[in-house]
Formats: structure tokens, C-alpha cells, sequence
């Protein structure tokens, strides 16, 4: 039997209206801002209005630490959306839109899969509505705006050995790490070293992903410290007045998208952070409405849960005044065979005995999960190589942590495939046994928070820093920023900063390289291990196979 590609099941589906499947949850065809007739803008007009209603209950995915065998976790929350309207529900999913540059290059594209998929697939997975461009031509007018002051006399003072604010580029491309500008002479500007990081590292898109409206927007851009003076002073976006002009090319992006599953059922699909860099989590925006819309709103955090949930709850729900009801861990029996040190091309053989040793991992998260205070419920996204005696130990695993992992088939069968497990996890909301909590207190000094994070969740020893780095987290306290949360950039692979490491390692060092302010997001970035904010291409990257056939129609993206 040939297997449909992801690309050939979302292109054969029958897709509704956008206006229709809005209509499912409340929004009139007048609140829509239509992008062609499959995907559209929800008007602020319409967000203000429902602001009073009831809050929906808050469901969040996350996963094992993954794995080159796969996990599914994107898969698995359009599912459980699919499934939780299956029971007859009103359940809609809010997700992250995928950046191009992992969609060209080896993680591939982010809708889904299988029967378990967002459409237009297509659109979603590359321009769609333009968001990350409108992100990527508001952070680098802000560069070029800094440039051009520095140029026309500086009479800021701004100190370019002190300059903070890297231009961005929603690619993979190792050339532009680190570079030299303004060469070419004095009409040229003053040449100096500079850099490139993905757009989806830009503190203008964790901004986006947290402003409330755009009041919020444009104060939270004129936050953002692009220098430092010779003396040490902050030299802010609004010092240059560029937030005003940064907010306008804004101002249709901060809208949240909505499409729909294979099954026609709406989700939101709005920003997209890195999980491993930034904090990992759609926008506040586009969560809160949807909460104001149905009663289950299926939302989900990048990579794992030391890095995804962690922030999730650490920096999303703190800063949004959000908490969720439930927490579903997807793992798949491949990726925990890989825990448990069995090769990638040894997979497909049955070893129950991997199985059991790599569910050390999975119930690392249960345990952190709990740490929340939230119940944990997990999910097994079942591939067709998993034997019985696999997938019973990932159950046994769960009950031993007093939680219930369900088998589920969405890949092939969509909302059906998620049924037991949307079921359960109604029970479990409806006992109301969550008591959300975050893992630290504002007050923590910041290193405090960095190690809480570093022991806590990932079972180091300790953290380690240099003279440099001691100096900056005196330094950020001293100007009043010791406050906010910290966003841990780190290896997605292992509990470690060694991506080698799988299972669950104990008792390692976390190194500290370098803290990295977002005053505008409110959070600092604590760099560990060999984190890159711009990622290379692969070896053999997938652009080399996705290209138009002879009837124009997209092949090799998926």
C-alpha cells in the first residue's frame, strides 16, 4: 500500500470557507480580514468585544527531549483539537507559524501530518500572511535607523563597541554570523563587526508574541536597548524614534491568523520564536482570544519540556495572566529507543528493553511537569513499527509517575485516533486538580533564576560562570532589570548543554557564556553550551527537493 505523502493528503483536502469554520466559534465574516479565501486576520475590533467572555480551558503540548526519530508534538495538538471536537467539544488549537529557515533546511515544514494537519499547508509553510516579513523589515528598519544616526554626527553617543542590535534574516545561513559592515569608504557609514541572527531569534518577534494590542506593541519596541553609550548609559529603540515607524509596519502582523484542520475545524497560527533561543510559544494574542472563543484552546511550546513548557509557564503564563488546566507530553516509542541508546537505523527492530531505559527521559518531564503544578497526561504517537510489549512499557513508565499514557493514531485517523485521550484529559480538567504555579518568584535575583532552572528542571550540579558573566548579572540587577524571567537558550537534544547526552543525565555543569537583555520583551536571554542564533543549512538541506512539477503544483515540502 502506497502512504500518502503530508503534502498529497493536505493538498486532496476539502477545505471550507474561512468564514464558515470561523462561524463554528463565534466570529462573524465581518471580524475577518480575508487573505484569499482559506486564512484570514481576526480584526481587533472583534478581540475587544469578546473580552468579557469567559475564559476557555488552557491545554498544553509538549514532548520528550526529541530526537533525529521524531516525536510529533505539532501532529499531536492538531489531534487532540480534531479530537476534542470530535467528543463534541468546542476545542480550537492556537500554534506557532513555521520559519523558512527550518522548513528549507532539515526540520522541514510545521503543519502537521498525516490526517492530523493545518491547511493550506502550502501557504502556512511559507509567506502565509506575511508576519515573519513584516517582523524581519521592522527590526532591520531599526538597525538601519541606528546606522544612519551614527552616520549623520551620533548625537547620542552611542558607542559602537557597545552596540547590542544585530540585523536579522529568516533563513539558515552560517555566512552571515559574523560579519564586517559599512565597508567601501566614508560615504559608506564607519566600518565596524557585525552580525546576522534569524528572524525568529529577534527580540521585535518575542515582543510581537507578547504585546496585548498595539499600544502595547509600540511601548514594548521602545523598550528595546540597541547600545550603550561610552558610559554604560542604555540607548533604547525610542531614543531613535523608531518605534513609532516599527509599529506600522506591524500593525496587520499583531493580528492573529486563522485556518483550519484537515477536518475544518479553526485554529490559530500566529508568531513563532525559537524554543531552543527565544521563549518558544505562540502569541499571547492569538491564545487569549481563542480562550475568549471555545472552551478548549490546545496550544503547544517548542522542543521539549525543559525548554518549551518551561518557558511556557516561566514567561508565557506569567506575563499573560494565562494558566493552564492540563499538560499532554507526547513521546513516541522510536524516539524513547533513541533515550534508551539504540541507533536511528536500528529502529524498526523491537526492543522493549530500550524502550524501558529511554522512559527515564519521559518521566524526567512527568516530574517537571508536576513541579508546575499541572497534571501530566501522555501521549504515544503511534508509529506502525511499535510492537505491544513497546508500547506497554511507555504505559507502565506513566502509571508508575501516577499519570495514564494513551495510544494515539491521529496520523492516520485524525480526531478519531486522539478520542480516548481527548476524553481523558475533560477528566482531568473537570477534577480541577491544577494549581498552577510558576518555578520561581520575581524577586529572585537573576542568577538565582538561572540556577533554579539549571538544577531544577535539568538536574545539574550547578551553573558555571566567568568574570564576564558574573559581571552581567551584577550589572542588569543594579539597573532594575533583575525582576524579569530569564529565557534559557539551550541544545533541544538533552537536559544537558550536550546534545550527545539523551536520557536523563544528572549532575552536569551548565556554562553560562553570556546574558543577552530583551528589555522590551521583559526577559534575558541566559546563553549556555553552543547555542547559535543563526543556525546553518545541512549537508543536504530540503530545498534541494522541494521545486514546482509540471502542473505548478509544490513537491518535496513537508
Amino acid at each position: 500500500m502506497t502512504v500518502k505523502s503530508d503534502i498529497e493528503i493536505a493538498r486532496a483536502a476539502k477545505q471550507q470557507p474561512i468564514a464558515d469554520v470561523a462561524a463554528k466559534v463565534g466570529v462573524p465574516a465581518d471580524a475577518l480580514v480575508p487573505y484569499g479565501w482559506t486564512k484570514a486576520k481576526v480584526s481587533f475590533d472583534f478581540i475587544n468585544k469578546i473580552q468579557g467572555n469567559k475564559d476557555g480551558k488552557l491545554i498544553l503540548v509538549t514532548a520528550i527531549s526529541p530526537t533525529p526519530a521524531g516525536e510529533g508534538k505539532t501532529t499531536t495538538t492538531v489531534g487532540l483539537s480534531d479530537g476534542l471536537n470530535h467528543i463534541g467539544k468546542k476545542a480550537i488549537a492556537a500554534l506557532r507559524e513555521p520559519s523558512l529557515g527550518p522548513c528549507f533546511g532539515v526540520k522541514g515544514g510545521a503543519a502537521g501530518g498525516g490526517y492530523a494537519q493545518v491547511v493550506p499547508m502550502e501557504d502556512i509553510n511559507l509567506h502565509f500572511t506575511g508576519d515573519f516579513h513584516a517582523i524581519t523589515s521592522a527590526h532591520n528598519l531599526l538597525a538601519a535607523v541606528m546606522d544612519n544616526h551614527i552616520y549623520w554626527g551620533n548625537s547620542l553617543g552611542i558607542d559602537q563597541r557597545r552596540i547590542q542590535f544585530k540585523r536579522v534574516l529568516d533563513m539558515n545561513d552560517r555566512a552571515l554570523r559574523s560579519i564586517v559592515n559599512s565597508l567601501g569608504g566614508v560615504s559608506n557609514g564607519f566600518p565596524r563587526e557585525d552580525g546576522f541572527d534569524i528572524t525568529v531569534a529577534s527580540e521585535v518577534m518575542a515582543i510581537l508574541c507578547l504585546a496585548k494590542d498595539l499600544k502595547d506593541l509600540e511601548t514594548r519596541l521602545g523598550n528595546i536597548i540597541v547600545a550603550y553609550t561610552r558610559d554604560k548609559k542604555p540607548v533604547r529603540c525610542r531614543d531613535l524614534k523608531a518605534d513609532g515607524a516599527m509599529t506600522v509596519l506591524l500593525k496587520d502582523a499583531l493580528a492573529p491568523n486563522m485556518v483550519q484542520t484537515l477536518e475544518n475545524n479553526p485554529v490559530f497560527i500566529h508568531g513563532g520564536p525559537f524554543a531552543n533561543i527565544a521563549h518558544g510559544c505562540n502569541s499571547v494574542l492569538a491564545t487569549r482570544t481563542a480562550m475568549k472563543l471555545a472552551d478548549y484552546v490546545v496550544t503547544e511550546a517548542g522542543f521539549g519540556a525543559d525548554l518549551g513548557a518551561e518557558k511556557f509557564f516561566d514567561i508565557k503564563c506569567r506575563k499573560a495572566g494565562i494558566a493552564p488546566s492540563a499538560v499532554v507530553i507526547v513521546a513516541t516509542v522510536r524516539a524513547l529507543k533513541m533515550h534508551g541508546g539504540v541507533a536511528k537505523d536500528d529502529l524498526k527492530t523491537e526492543n522493549a528493553a530500550a524502550v524501558a531505559k529511554g522512559c527515564d527521559n519521559l518521566k524526567r518531564h512527568i516530574e517537571n511537569i508536576n513541579k508546575f503544578g499541572v497534571p501530566a497526561v501522555v501521549a504515544v504517537n503511534k508509529f506502525i513499527t511499535d510492537t505491544d510489549a513497546e508500547i506497554a512499557e511507555v504505559q507502565k513508565a506513566a502509571e508508575s509517575m501516577g499519570t495514564k499514557a494513551f495510544l494515539c493514531t491521529h496520523w492516520a485517523d485524525g480526531g478519531k485516533g486522539t478520542e480516548a485521550l481527548a476524553r481523558h484529559v475533560v477528566g482531568v480538567i473537570d477534577e480541577g486538580k491544577a494549581d498552577f504555579r510558576t518555578l520561581y518568584p520575581d524577586s529572585m535575583s537573576l542568577r538565582d533564576k538561572v540556577k533554579t532552572i539549571a538544577t531544577e528542571i535539568y538536574r545539574a550540579a550547578d551553573i558555571s560562570c566567568d568574570a564576564s558573566v558574573e559581571t552581567q548579572f551584577k550589572d542588569l540587577e543594579a539597573a532594575g532589570f533583575g525582576h524579569l524571567p530569564v529565557c534559557m537558550a539551550k541544545t533541544q537534544y538533552s537536559f544537558s548543554t550536550d546534545a550527545t547526552k539523551r536520557g536523563a543525565p544528572t549532575g552536569h555543569i551548565v556554562p553560562v557564556r553570556e546574558l543577552r537583555l530583551s528589555a522590551g520583551a521583559e526577559f534575558v536571554v541566559v546563553v549556555t553550551g553552543e547555542i547559535m542564533t543563526m543556525p546553518g543549512l545541512p549537508k543536504v538541506p530540503s530545498a534541494d527537493s522541494i521545486r514546482l512539477d509540471d502542473n505548478g503544483q509544490i513537491q518535496g515540502l513537508f
